[in-house]
């Protein structure tokens, strides 16, 4: 028998999902689906359900009625239903067709600017902008991330100069993906050093494009063609060299082959062909915050998509606020601003973590409620961090679950040594310990002590540290601890080599083999009631044992498989008989037994893996 509906059938069904939270009563279930209280009421009370419109409903109920007026919904638990309506909004590019991209604005390219300490990267970008941030800097050295735009025939390029690598790392460790092409400033005279390969190392974990840029070529001793040696052995070949890496020789002093820079970055943006939508709200991610005690939180942000106004409730991790002010790269004052444009924002009730996300919400209310939610998660979290912690860094003890699941295993190692010498040592000793189901794959190896950026990208490589004759300084202990990745230090090589070897044993798949212990033949049934048959046997081999599993053969063929129930010596239980003696056996659930079959134990041993 149907059932008639009696909810208000002139009201248009929402199109599409609509985000219900679970223990929702009438009252919050009704304009979410554009019915009344009431109509939800009388529904739920035609089924036979006494409700009231306060009254939590349960899953079957708002399903139920969902389901009669003919609208597609998605449970959520209690304080998701926010995070979802926020979800839409950044999904809405993913959702988009190749047909609908294509239509989109050409947006700048964002470029970040990586490389060893003191080789040039913000005296670069000082003639690329023609401003002088060196100078400002505490001796000379980048202190935080600066964002910067330029204009070069009538194209315009972001870049983000960073201290190293750090916040480059961080944002990739929480899924933030900034960069559209990457800089590697390698100085001629220097060569290539360990920040170097770190920054190398982020850059192709990254999967951007590279530009070489090989600063100081005005110095005494420059030799560009070392660096290109140096590149290439770390599989980064020149153009030149047959290669696909664009290496550009360049003076960050005199200005010389910058233009030759700008003109490769602009090429590298039109070949990727950089897209995004300059409609609806605007998303992306926070590069870099701190409070000002004027003007209270200031967040460093990057529009990724969509145009950020003045007036907008954001909301980026637990921080939320009614942007107040918008600054550009030069310090002014702008009302709005599009893909691809660094800002500082002002009006955030708290500071925002680096790296995290930030999207602009469809109310005021709506990102208080979020950012609430967040911060009570946040907060449990980390009181249940030492207890639960389950992400970070790999250790060598857990790898084996990769095997487990019929995957090769990969053990990601990063390696840092005291010596170069020491290190290829190291590295080339590790390498022999490949075989075909374990693989070594070495995130980084360095020369120097382990630091907060080996941590870092061991917790978004899921790697192992290795340090050999060099120690972790507090500050990076303190950070693999919050991070749960396992530093292993190590002052003798060949113990180093063992722990590995050991490791990459127990990655290995265990594998057993059969060994019989014992085999009685059977001379005599004996019917016991209520135990059923006995099998009177004499032992011909090894020893038989209760409880050992069984085989049971009947001219050469398994009929059976089992263990053995009960061991008997006469009238008494025996916990093992050994050959040449008789007993009585009692199987499981196995009673056709006859004269001269034979019972076969046996036992499933590990085979040692070397």
């Amino acid at each position: 028998m149907s059932v008639p509906s009696y909810t208000s059938d002139d009201a248009p069904v929402p199109a599409g999902t609509t985000v219900i939270e679970r223990a929702s009563s009438a009252q919050d279930l009704g304009p979410k689906l554009n019915r009344t209280a009431a109509d939800v009421v009388r529904f739920l009370l035609t089924n036979g359900e006494m409700v009231t419109a306060t009254q939590s409903l349960g899953d079957e109920m708002i399903e139920t009625f969902a389901s009669d007026i003919g609208a597609e919904i998605r449970l959520v638990n209690p304080g998701e239903e926010q995070e979802a309506e926020l979800r839409k909004i950044l999904d809405v590019d993913a959702d988009a067709t190749d047909d609908e991209m294509a239509n989109w604005p050409i947006r700048p390219p964002v470029i970040t600017v990586m490389g060893h300490v003191d080789h040039g990267k913000t005296l670069l970008l000082d003639r690329i902008r023609s401003a002088n941030v060196v100078d400002s800097e505490a001796g000379g050295i980048t202190q935080h991330i600066g964002a910067y735009q330029i204009t070069k025939d009538d194209k315009v390029l972001t870049f983000i100069d960073t201290p190293g690598h750090e916040a480059f790392t961080a944002m990739r460790a929480r899924g933030a993906e900034a960069t559209d092409i990457v800089v590697l400033v390698v100085a001629a005279d220097d060569g290539v050093m360990p920040q170097t390969l770190e920054a190398l190392d982020h850059a192709k974990a990254a999967e951007v494009p590279i530009i070489v840029a090989v600063n100081k070529m005005d110095r005494e001793g420059a030799d560009p063609d070392r660096v290109k040696t140096q590149l290439a052995e770390r599989n980064l070949v020149p153009e030149e060299w047959g290669g696909d890496t664009m290496v550009i020789p360049l003076s960050a002093m005199t200005g010389d082959g910058i233009p030759d820079l700008i003109d490769s970055l602009n090429l590298v943006a039109e070949v990727e062909d950089l897209r995004a939508s300059d409609v609806g709200r605007a998303g992306g991610v926070v590069l870099e915050s701190h409070l000002d005690v004027g003007r209270g939180p200031v967040a460093t942000i990057l529009v990724e998509r969509g145009v950020l106004r003045v007036g907008d409730p954001l909301v980026s991790g637990a921080a939320w606020g009614r942007v107040r002010a918008l600054l550009n790269d030069q310090g002014e004052s702008i009302e709005e601003a599009g893909p691809s444009t660094p800002v500082q924002v002002l009006g955030l009730n708290d500071v925002a973590e680096a790296g995290n996300t930030f999207v602009i919400a469809p109310s005021e209310k709506l990102a208080n409620k979020v950012a609430d939610t967040r911060e009570h998660w946040l907060r449990l979290a980390s009181l249940g961090r030492d207890a639960s912690a389950t992400s970070g860094g790999a250790k060598l003890e857990d790898i084996f679950e990769q095997i487990q699941a019929g995957e090769t295993a990969m053990l990601n190692l990063i390696v840092k040594a005291d010596m170069n010498g020491s290190l290829e040592a190291v590295t080339d000793s590790l390498r022999k310990l490949e075989r075909d189901d374990v693989k070594l794959s070495f995130v980084s190896r360095g020369v120097g002590g382990i630091t907060e950026n080996d941590v870092l990208l061991a917790a978004t490589s899921n790697a192992t540290i290795l340090g050999f004759n060099v120690r972790p300084d507090r500050k990076a202990r303190e950070l693999a601890e919050q991070e749960v990745v396992e530093i292993r230090n190590y002052e003798i090589i060949y113990k180093l080599l063992e722990d590995i070897e050991n490791a990459m044993l127990g990655l290995l798949a265990p594998e057993f083999e059969e060994v019989v212990t014992g085999e009685a033949e059977v001379r005599e049934i004996f019917r016991i009631p209520r135990v059923g048959a006995i099998a009177g046997c004499m032992v011909l081999s090894g020893t038989i044992t209760r409880g050992s599993k069984v085989r049971f053969l009947r001219e050469g063929t398994i009929i059976w498989n089992g263990a053995v129930q009960s061991l008997r010596r006469f009238k008494e239980d025996a916990r093992e008989v050994q050959a040449g003696f008789e007993c009585g056996v009692g199987l499981t659930d196995f009673q056709d037994l006859k004269a001269g079959d034979m019972i076969e134990t046996y036992e499933e041993r590990e085979i040692p893996r070397t």
